[in-house]
Order: structure tokens, then C-alpha cells, then sequence
């Protein structure tokens, strides 16, 4: 007999998150538990040297107490954001998939905001955003990131044709079987990812909406001042370079040629 899937899946990429991870794991398992949600966890250890595998596999969660609701997955190296996010949603069961920071610096009961607005506009993926008006910041990132993350924005939106305000938040709410076929043409392993899948599903013909959510600033960022806004870039310069040449075409299958 084939099991039911969890009506959602929650997928949280940690690289040396023993400190922040105790606490998003209980929070996470408050929620759930609170909701009565029928859920799954995966955490996906990027090869970290401290203890995050252990605390996943020490954790005890309330609503998460069924056999296989809570995994862990093991990078073998660190390999990066996008490549953890890509092995959790591919490894998910759940009809929903929400990826989330293990800072949680968007509270998980954002959760309902999102699915919100998925059935209400029929929607394929919404992404939370702090770049739109009714977006609540409740702690700023300090001035040159919000700079920089504002100028990338720019710049991605004038590469790829996307109309988003953020596409790099790390709250992102989807139908699985809808985005799946995405996930498995991915390659982007760092922090760009965001910007592949949103760039394929818009031209996959999938709906996605944003919508404003809340943020407060975690002050242990892992996205460095130099150099890694200047690979996101180069990333995204792949991204349309691979999407011309049609290395993201499925097999047999067509995309509409770049704007």
C-alpha cells in the first residue's frame, strides 16, 4: 500500500548551523504541531564541520513525531545553497514544498500567508519578498547589503526579463509536481539558484506571485561583500547563455527563446 504524501514538505539548508538550527528545529515543530499540520522536514547538511548532523539526529519535535517526518541529508563537501535546496525539494514527498533559512529570519507562520495566496490565485510558486510595500522589516540588513542586494536586483531584472522585487529571499512556497521538472534540469549550485528556477518557471508558463512577508535581519550572513555578488552575476549570465544553447530544454520537449 503506497503511503499518502505529507500535505507539505519544509526544506532547510544548513552549513555550520549548530548555533541558530536548535531553535528554528523547535520553532518549525511548535508550528506544525500548533496547526496540526501533516508535514515533513528535511534538513540538508552542506558539509559542515561543526555539529548540525548531529542536532538533526538528536532532535525530538513534537509535530514531527512520526517515523521519517524529520531527515537529514549529508552534502559530501559543501557544495552550496542551491545544490542543498535542489537534493531537498527532489528528495520531498509533501503536495507543497516551502524552503526556508535556518536563521528564519521570515517567521515560519509566514507559511500560511503564502499558501494563502497559492490557492486563492491558483499560483505554481510564490516567493516572499521584502521589496514590496506592505513588506514588514522589522530589522534592516545594514546599508551596503540592502545596496547591493538592491543593484542586484536591478541588474538581474534587466538580464532575465523577471518582474520580481526580491528573488532572493529565502522563503519560497511550491507545488511540488509543478516545479519538479525544473529542479531536475537545475545546475546553479550558489546563491543564484533563486534567480534559475524563478527565470525557468517563467518561461515554463508557471504562475508565481510575491508576496510580502516578514524579515528581520540575522547578522551572520553567509553571502560574502565581494566576491559572491559578482559570481550571482556571472551565474545569471549562464543561466541565459544555457537557456539559448537549449541545455534547459527537457527531453523532447520546447521552451520559448529568451526576451
Amino acid at each position: 500500500m503506497t503511503e499518502r504524501p505529507p500535505f507539505l514538505s519544509i526544506i532547510v539548508p544548513a552549513y555550520n548551523e549548530e548555533r541558530r538550527l536548535p531553535d528554528a528545529l523547535e520553532r518549525i515543530g511548535a508550528y506544525l504541531a500548533e496547526k496540526g499540520l501533516d508535514a515533513e522536514l528535511i534538513v540538508v547538511d552542506d558539509g559542515s564541520r561543526d555539529g548540525t548532523a548531529r542536532i538533526v539526529e538528536e532532535a525530538r519535535l513534537p509535530g514531527l513525531s512520526a517515523a521519517g517526518r524529520l531527515r537529514l541529508i549529508r552534502n559530501r563537501g559543501n557544495r552550496g545553497k542551491g545544490h542543498s535546496v535542489r537534493r531537498g525539494v527532489l528528495d520531498a514527498r509533501g503536495i507543497w514544498v516551502l524552503f526556508t533559512d535556518s536563521d528564519l529570519s521570515t517567521p515560519i507562520e509566514d507559511f500560511e500567508k503564502l499558501y494563502k495566496r497559492a490557492t486563492a490565485g491558483g499560483h505554481d510558486i510564490v516567493i516572499g519578498s521584502r521589496g514590496l510595500p506592505d513588506s514588514n522589516i522589522e530589522l534592516y540588513q545594514p546599508f551596503h547589503r540592502v545596496f547591493m542586494g538592491r543593484t542586484f536586483n536591478r541588474i538581474v531584472r534587466l538580464m532575465t526579463g523577471l518582474p520580481f522585487r526580491d528573488t532572493q529571499c529565502g522563503f519560497k512556497l511550491m507545488a511540488r509536481e509543478r516545479v519538479r521538472s525544473l529542479f531536475e534540469r537545475m545546475v546553479v549550485d550558489r546563491f543564484a539558484f533563486d534567480v534559475e528556477l524563478l527565470f525557468l518557471a517563467h518561461r515554463a508558463g508557471l504562475s508565481v506571485a510575491e508576496e510580502p512577508i516578514t524579515w528581520r535581519d540575522s547578522p551572520r550572513s553567509k553571502v560574502g561583500l565581494l566576491g559572491d555578488p559578482l559570481n550571482m552575476l556571472r551565474d545569471v549570465w549562464k543561466i541565459r547563455r544555457r537557456f539559448a544553447r537549449g541545455l534547459y530544454r527537457p527531453p523532447g520537449g520546447t521552451h520559448s527563446a529568451p526576451k
